[in-house]
């Protein structure tokens, strides 16, 4: 072994459920193999947002004792609520039958992963927190043998500094790419092995979420409210999600579709809105803010399944997208396409089989889940009625019907400015209501300084010339964090990114209209650094 380089059997890219999982399973199959999980966050559930009612089907398949192992599922989900928000009132309406959750759990997925890399740990796997996986390795075949880590200690320029490390090159037989929604090497490898070539495009969300402590009269654990409706328009796709956790303490959380086509829409806004119905005020009067933070999730669901297999590796968990947005929920299909995909390691690196992820995964109840449900998102991108009328007709055919309904890619739907109407928000009042910068405070951001801007335009002046002249600068509404901000130059209005404002949620690389802004990894431990979000 040569200096700055490791070797391991199976490289993971990411430690959120589907990798976490993936690593346990294999040591349960065979703990003589050697497994090296990556993770960009400081620590195992830093930069890990959820919602999260927490399915434990597939934890119960990779640990059938895991209450008695002090898995963090304490709260069980008792009682489900959905309203029809209008401005002034909130009615309610049947739970669909996805959105039960009996069985389920409220609770912190960065907890959950917390617990499961413990358990890891203790099996033999080795983590690595703070070291982002930047470049994926090649052999002359291009067959990808693992990854390099970016380098510590870089100036904004560029340029070495007197703390500067080189990153550090990981080979591996097989490299699982576990990196969450719109991961930067699972885009590197979408497009380079055009895995995406033979279904739809990927389509997103913005989910952003406070946790409060409310008032003990309030508070009602095990309950679990969802919302659509108001404030958003009938065209937008969105909705809140407010569950009721142990020690008074609220999730709360507002997702909208990044397939809206207003740019004067700014979801973070929306969310403080949200917080001001009738409805909702009296539930977090009295009470505190604790934590804040945003991501992105993929919506797109069984159609928007790219190929999950490429030579050297594969795509699991939210990499691949297998959130099912009827349910709300993509945790437990993360984790269970982990474990398929250590199953089918085991066997290839064990008994000499075939590499056979893809196939095993399609015969799985991740697929049989997601198909039934295919149709119900993108048919609420003819608004809001027909996407309930829609919804109700799929859950009576039962995934049946003799259609798939497209996906289309988010960024392509934002009208131009001069085609849309203003929309005006409320300055916020500092108690219910909040500003992006303060609330950033709460999601403990952490940048090393003078490092380089790991945001990038392809084309600068396409941020003056199109996003600014035609959409109205919606960059600055669209991110969650104030990152991008417009500024008057010597030679007028020009783009400033406050790049250490970032907490990683790529709404910005989704949604810009000309796909000129990439992401790339900062340096290790920098963005957020959420606790039990």
């Amino acid at each position: 072994m040569r200096e700055q380089e490791f070797n391991y059997d199976v490289i993971i890219v990411g430690a959120g459920p589907a990798g976490l999982g993936c690593a346990i399973r294999l040591k349960q199959l065979d703990p003589s193999l050697t497994v090296c999980i990556l993770e960009k966050g400081a620590s195992v559930g830093s930069h890990i947002l959820s919602g999260a009612l927490i399915e434990p089907r597939a934890l119960v398949e990779l640990f059938p004792n895991w209450k008695t192992r002090g898995a963090p599922l304490t709260t069980p989900a008792t009682k489900d609520r959905f309203l029809f928000l209008t401005s002034a009132h909130a009615f309610s309406l049947p739970t669909p039958p996805q959105m039960k959750n009996k069985g389920n759990y409220v609770a912190s997925l960065g907890s959950l992963c917390r617990w499961l890399a413990k358990e890891a740990e203790e099996v033999g796997v080795e983590i690595y927190p703070s070291f982002p996986a930047t470049e994926c390795l090649f052999d002359e075949n291009d067959k990808v043998i693992g990854v390099q880590t970016g380098p510590q200690g870089l100036d904004r320029e560029g340029n070495p500094t007197d703390r500067f490390q080189e990153g550090v090159k990981i080979y591996g037989k097989m490299t699982l790419l576990a990196e969450g929604c719109r991961g930067s090497l699972t885009q590197q490898i979408i497009k380079k092995y055009k895995l995406d070539k033979d279904c739809d495009s990927q389509t997103y969300g913005i989910g952003l979420k406070e946790i409060w402590e409310i008032d003990a009269k309030e508070s009602k654990p095990g309950l679990a409210i969802h919302t659509v409706g108001w404030p958003l328009s009938y065209d937008t796709y969105g909705g809140s999600f407010l569950y009721h956790m142990d020690n008074n303490q609220l999730l709360l959380g507002f997702v909208v579709g990044l397939d809206y086509e207003n740019p004067y829409l700014n979801p973070f806004e929306e969310f403080q809105r949200f917080k001001t119905h009738p409805a909702i005020r009296p539930l977090l009067k009295g009470g505190k803010r604790l934590s804040y933070g945003a991501r992105a999730l993929n919506e797109g669901g069984y159609q928007s399944i790219p190929k999950v297999e490429f030579p050297g590796g594969s795509l699991i968990g939210c990499a691949a997208g297998f959130l099912n947005v009827a349910k709300i929920k993509g945790s437990h299909t993360a984790l269970k396409s982990g474990m398929i995909a250590a199953e089918a390691l085991y066997d290839h690196l064990r008994n000499d089989a075939p590499y056979a992820y893809q196939e095993r995964l399609k015969k799985s109840w991740v697929y049989k889940e997601l198909y039934k449900v295919r149709n119900i998102r993108p048919g609420f991108r003819k608004g809001l009625i027909f996407g309930l009328v829609n919804a109700v007709f799929e859950t009576i055919m039962q995934g049946k019907s003799p259609w798939t309904l497209k996906n289309h890619k988010d960024y392509k739907r934002l009208k131009p400015a001069a085609e849309c109407f203003k929309i005006s928000y409320a300055k916020p009042d500092g108690v219910l209501t909040f500003d992006r910068l303060s609330s950033l405070y709460l999601s403990n951001i952490s940048y090393k300084e003078n490092q380089p801007n790991h945001l990038r335009l392809k084309k600068p002046q396409k941020a003056i010339s199109v996003n600014f002249k035609i959409y109205d600068f919606p960059e600055g509404r669209y991110c969650p964090a104030q990152v991008y901000e417009l500024v008057e130059g010597t030679h007028g209005a020009a783009l400033q990114i406050n790049a250490q404002n970032c907490i990683h949620c790529k709404a910005c690389e989704i949604k810009d209209p000309t796909q000129n802004i990439t992401w790339t990894p900062p340096e290790g431990a920098s963005g957020p650094n959420y606790v039990d979000m």
